[in-house]
């Protein structure tokens, strides 16, 4: 855009220099009027009229200093009456002054013109040579400096009151700029003639192709810019950005861990090494995703398959048994069956649209101290003649977390529920919560038989059931502690497992710890 301004700038500044070449040479042709107005006039018949005698050295001594102009003295009808490139030689003989051949522009400034003129349009001040001719004042010395006749007779016409006659602005033959301007001779109110003052403006094409050749210069250095700066960004942001696209393309088609992105685009360290890293996470988190719906899906296939078997067999015993009491075992087995399915579905149906409710909850700030009270005084509010109790070990307010409230409580019953689960007839149920290091730390623990050390891990995977001997079969669906730490992860916590000891080392019971992010402010 800059170069372009300064291509219609130029015409502006071309306009202006020839403006200011026609207004000096204005004032220098007002000054030869007024001199030869003074000075070559005489007086005829009481008429004043200009003398050819007195105006022609007159004239040349005026010109003399300015060996690139020429002047012309008109009278009202047209005649030439002098000429400032004819003045009397040695002897009186009169020498007509040939004119200065004008030197031949070079290659690169034809070369700038023709870029100029014929590229980039017209330029103020460019016109065709004058045609030669046979008007006044052509000759083999003048040709090309002086105009025509006919442009003559119009330049010497006796302008209107207050009127400036218009310069003439052309090209000679050799492409050399000239400016003619015509001045009244006046003496009195009477006009007696016209200077015609006509002087290279070499000047103005010097100026305007330097200024020319700037603007080149400044836009071959833009094109060589932008040039190096477009292979740079095709070889560091298009090329690397084609190959991401080609990666990511391949990873669509195939595993991720098969079409891993290239080392160099996920090793760079700018924003597309960070897209093409974070493309590469999102790959494996999402073929991980699916790799756990494939699991899940044939885990609960399997966990299904088993109640149904049994109640096939049930159903095929039946229709074959006649004995009453057999038969009313075989239909309690139906009904305990029917009873496990009902809540495998159910507990299956909760952990598959656990991700997709707790991305569109709105959390909210939770007092964890408050719900274990809360959890404590529901329990002994339900408690069983012989069951265990519940102690809250925990600040009366303060445990702050940011959450889901009711998936929160939904992780701590499923803990209660297995701590009574495996606590002795009037056992001890602890919660346990405090802040430490910006984490809220709760847990649960009982005095029960404690965990497998081989299982401390594999007890929170889906479907893993590890019960006490004297609750009913059938009566979990092994879904719990997988939910529960579905949750936690979900809210950028942990979960863990771990048995506690005594000082002898004896195993006294089971811990579970939750450690979550304390909410900001």
């Amino acid at each position: 855009m800059l170069i372009f301004a300064a291509l219609l700038y130029l015409d502006q500044y071309q306009q202006g220099l020839v403006a200011a070449e026609v207004s000096a040479l204005r004032e220098q042709a007002r000054i030869y009027a007024g001199a030869i107005a003074e000075t070559a006039v005489q007086e005829n018949n009481g008429q004043p009229s200009l003398d050819a005698d007195l105006a022609q050295p007159l004239l040349y001594s005026l010109t003399e200093p300015t060996p690139n102009a020429q002047a012309m003295i008109y009278g009202q009808d047209g005649e030439l009456i002098a000429n400032s490139r004819v003045h009397p030689g040695p002897g009186g003989a009169i020498v007509t002054q040939p004119l200065a051949a004008p030197p031949s522009p070079g290659l690169f400034p034809r070369i700038v013109s023709f870029i100029y003129d014929h590229l980039f349009g017209s330029v103020v001040g460019r016109s065709q040579p004058a045609p030669a001719g046979s008007g006044a004042g052509e000759g083999p010395d003048t040709l090309g400096w002086q105009p025509d006749a006919r442009t003559v007779l119009q330049l010497t016409s006796t302008p209107q009151s207050g009127q400036e006659i218009p310069p003439l602005i052309r090209r000679d033959p050799h492409g050399v700029l000239l400016i003619t301007v015509a001045e009244p001779i006046q003496r009195g109110q009477q006009v007696l003639g016209t200077v015609l003052l006509t002087r290279e403006a070499s000047e103005v094409d010097a100026a305007v192709l330097a200024v020319r050749v700037s603007i080149l210069i400044l836009f071959a250095l833009a094109l060589a810019l932008t040039v190096i700066v477009s292979f740079y960004l095709a070889r560091t942001i298009a090329s690397p950005l084609s190959r991401l696209a080609a990666a990511a393309e391949r990873m669509r088609a195939g595993r991720a861990g098969a079409q891993a992105l290239p080392a160099a685009i996920t090793g760079r360290n700018d924003e597309i090494g960070t897209l093409a890293r974070t493309l590469e996470g999102t790959a494996q988190a999402l073929w991980s995703r699916m790799d756990a719906i494939e699991k899940f899906a044939a885990d609960v296939a399997h966990e299904i398959k088993n109640p149904l078997s049994s109640i096939r067999s049930a159903v095929e015993t039946l229709s074959r048994v006649e004995d009453p009491a057999r038969a009313s075992r075989l239909l309690a087995i139906v009904t305990q069956d029917v009873a496990r399915l009902d809540r495998l579905i159910t507990d299956i149906s909760d952990s598959s649209r656990l991700d997709s409710e707790l991305s569109r909850s709105r959390y909210e700030v939770v007092d964890m101290a408050r719900m274990l009270a809360t959890l404590a005084e529901i329990h002994d509010a339900t408690r069983k003649e012989g069951g265990p109790f519940v102690v809250v070990e925990a600040p009366a307010s303060g445990l702050l977390v940011r959450g889901s409230e009711t998936r929160l409580v939904q992780v701590l019953r499923n803990l209660i529920g297995n701590a009574i689960s495996f606590s002795p007839p009037g056992g001890r149920i602890t919660l346990r919560g405090r802040e430490t290091g910006g984490v809220i730390e709760l847990a649960v623990e009982d005095e029960g038989p404690g965990i497998p050390e081989a299982k401390l891990e594999s007890i929170f995977d889906r479907f893993y059931s590890e019960r006490p001997e004297s609750e009913q079969f059938g009566s979990h669906s092994g879904l719990g502690l997988s939910i529960s730490r579905q949750i936690v992860e979900a809210h950028q916590g942990r979960i863990s497992a771990e048995n506690r000891r005594d000082e002898a080392g004896r195993v006294i019971g089971a811990r579970f710890v939750i450690r979550l992010p304390k909410a900001g402010d």
